[in-house]
């Protein structure tokens, strides 16, 4: 049976929806300009990708975004990498974020945040615009000018949104990093980019712990000699500020402009707005460097046009400052939303948390990651049965596939109403290349769409769609949120390497993906985690797919052994709570994949231990584990990782095993 066979719709856009939600209203109001007529999603898709210019032209109309000197053109130079966006233009990010301050939505909530160390801080836009100003001034009373690096070792509050809009505001790049990140991984980040100004918590709260990191954040300060500035915030309200000489206090920094308005500096559509960063996990991370015009303009679309939020909704994305999703939560001040930020643990004082939250601030749009959805299911949490969810329209997932299981939990017991709005794209886009439309019913363990404008195929090895089947996500034609560049790298060699070898002209995403009949899509891990036992290529989400809703599995990762000239599948199982990896339990375990999958998926070894690596951002570390069990010498970023301890214990327990090479 094929997988759009066994893909039931679980949720149907009501009359309501197909008419008033954004995306209805942006498809009638483009078939009252004579475009069209659209019969369906799908239809207005294909027009969105044939007449590229004029539909991102609509897009940036229908968005009110606004500029200083509008574009000769919506595209110059289409050729990938280097597609040439908004020629001519000129604008401020930050002018566009901060819109809603100048109408009627000025004393509208605009952040709500919500942390473990100190009380609930509620922020007007008003508020948020005057604290905007009086921090881009003292920033530039301190020399901090256009094209300078600003950089935020920062939680999910309120501070980082003002410290963001304050430097893109004066035409500076924002980059950002959770304070959880080890000094380390801070400075293969930082000390790229060189900043002349840093934005940093004296420590931070999670799970019912308080970390101070005055020390450490002191030695960064020291090993980072760009600096000309740094302002300390008191994340932890009874600890000493940073120490040094270069510091002023946030109270301090924000009194000293008081009264300033953002300067909203105009700059050019591929001036950096922001910098982030690939995962780090083989050596220093690539410094992604997106563009202020392709970014804003994306974002538009994916939070307005497809997550459907605007003005009186409350969106509130679970991430931390090391996460392309901050970015994306951030630019929703655009629609006139309240944002609400959430900084600390999911899990505390216990995973019911984050659902009364959405409840109690009246949370229209949710979003959290497929790995959180998952455990709430294994700890049977009935949030829809017990808290009211009146308000909630949307819940986004994101981070990895989300197992046709969790769609059923969240249509029984987690959300029933919503639309469950699972997105995939990634830090390369700070975007989705897939996700969700309020025009399309949402069936069981499938993404909803290909997004607007977004000219994305699955391609064989031979660099042709796939007529059926499984192959490498592919991106045909440019799309505005693609990287201007990889910071310092000349002739764009590294991001050609990047995305642009495989297929020459076409972007490469390394995802495996299937579109269905539906024009829906099912990923199935990264192409370039994906296994071959027998020359036949299988992505690992589908063999998660099977041993994730075993009762006795907490968590899992799967990886290939070369021997022999072939590859054996391998599987890592960390069992429940007082469950062992016993012969029975293997045994289930090979049952159920090879029923739900097929016998090639069948792990040729099952091993217990006692955890799972995860990047920080919360992705399984499928290439570390693989080279580790190859016999690769070439060494992992251990400070890229949450949780490095767990290759130590996987490499033991594969010495155990005897599946680690001599």
């Amino acid at each position: 049976m094929s997988n759009t066979e066994q893909s039931p719709v679980v949720w149907t856009p009501d009359e309501d929806t197909l008419t008033h939600s954004r995306m209805g209203r942006f498809k009638a109001w483009l078939e009252q300009q004579g475009f069209g007529p659209f019969a369906d999603y799908h239809a207005l898709h294909q027009w969105s990708v044939t007449e590229l210019e004029t539909f991102w032209q609509k897009v940036w109309d229908y968005c009110g975004l606004v500029c200083e000197t509008p574009a000769k053109r919506v595209l110059g130079n289409r050729e990938m990498p280097g597609a040439d966006w908004f020629p001519g233009m000129t604008l401020n990010f930050a002018a566009n974020l901060l819109q809603p301050a100048d109408g009627d939505q000025a004393n509208r909530e605009a952040v709500v945040a919500y942390c473990e160390t100190r009380p609930v801080l509620r922020k007007t836009y008003a508020e948020l615009k005057a604290d905007t100003g009086a921090l881009e001034a003292f920033l530039r009373s301190r020399g901090i000018a256009k094209g300078d690096r600003v950089a935020g070792v920062v939680t999910n509050g309120y501070e980082a949104m003002v410290g963001m809009l304050a430097a893109t505001s004066l035409g500076a790049i924002w980059s950002s990093a959770s304070p959880d990140f080890g000094i380390g991984a801070i400075n293969d980040r930082f000390g790229q980019i060189e900043p002349t100004a840093l934005i940093v918590v004296n420590g931070y709260g999670y799970g019912g712990k308080v970390f101070s990191r005055q020390n450490d954040f002191a030695d960064l300060i020291a090993g980072l000699p760009s600096l000309k500035v740094v302002v300390s915030i008191a994340q932890l309200p009874e600890e000493a500020p940073i120490p040094g000489e270069l510091v002023t206090t946030w109270d301090d920094a924000i009194a000293f402009g008081c009264g300033q308005a953002p300067s909203y500096t105009p700059v050019t559509p591929d001036h950096p707005v922001y910098i982030l960063y690939s995962s780090g996990t083989t050596g220093k991370p690539k410094c992604i460097v997106h563009g202020t015009a392709g970014l804003l303009v994306n974002h538009a679309k994916e939070l307005i046009l497809h997550g459907d939020i605007g003005p009186g909704d409350r969106f509130l994305y679970f991430t931390t400052c090391g996460w392309m999703m901050w970015n994306w939560q951030a630019s929703a001040l655009m629609t006139g939303a309240a944002v609400i930020t959430v900084d600390g643990s999911p899990g505390y004082p216990d995973l019911n948390a984050l659902w009364q939250t959405v409840a109690e601030e009246r949370v229209t749009h949710y979003g959290t990651s497929a790995r959180f959805i998952a455990g709430c299911r294994k700890a049977g949490l009935k949030p829809a049965r017990t808290l009211d969810q009146s308000h909630l329209r949307v819940v986004f997932s994101t981070g990895s596939p989300l197992l046709p299981e969790d769609y059923d939990w969240m249509y029984t017991d987690g959300a029933p109403h919503t639309l469950l709005g699972s997105i995939a794209g990634g830090t390369d886009i700070c975007g989705c290349f897939v996700g969700a439309t309020p025009l399309l019913p949402v069936r069981r363990g499938e993404i909803q769409c290909r997004l607007l404008g977004v000219d994305a195929v699955a391609y064989g090895d031979d660099g042709q769609p796939v007529s059926e089947g499984r192959g490498e996500l592919v991106c045909r034609q440019p799309l505005p949120s693609m990287p201007v560049s990889f910071w310092q790298d000349a002739g764009n060699e590294r991001y050609r390497e990047a995305y642009f070898n495989t297929f020459p002209g076409v972007w490469a995403h390394g995802d495996f993906i299937e579109f269905t009949e539906h024009g829906g899509a099912i990923i199935y891990g990264r192409s370039d985690a994906t296994l071959n036992p027998g020359g036949v290529r299988i992505g690992t989400a589908e063999i998660y797919r099977q041993v994730e809703t075993i009762a006795d599995v907490k968590d899992s990762l799967v990886v290939g052994r070369q021997i022999d000239g072939d590859v054996e599948v391998v599987l890592l199982v960390v069992p429940a709570e007082g469950v062992s990896v016993t012969d029975e339990l293997a045994k289930t375990l090979r049952t159920r994949i090879r029923e739900g999958a097929s016998p090639r998926h069948v792990p040729r070894h099952i091993v217990e231990v006692p955890d799972i690596p995860y990047t920080r951002s919360g992705k399984k570390v499928e290439l570390a584990v693989a080279r580790l069990i190859n016999g690769s010498r070439k060494a992992d970023n251990r400070d890229a990782l949450g949780n490095p301890e767990a290759l130590d214990s996987i490499r033991e327990c594969l010495k155990l095993a005897a599946l680690l090479p001599e």
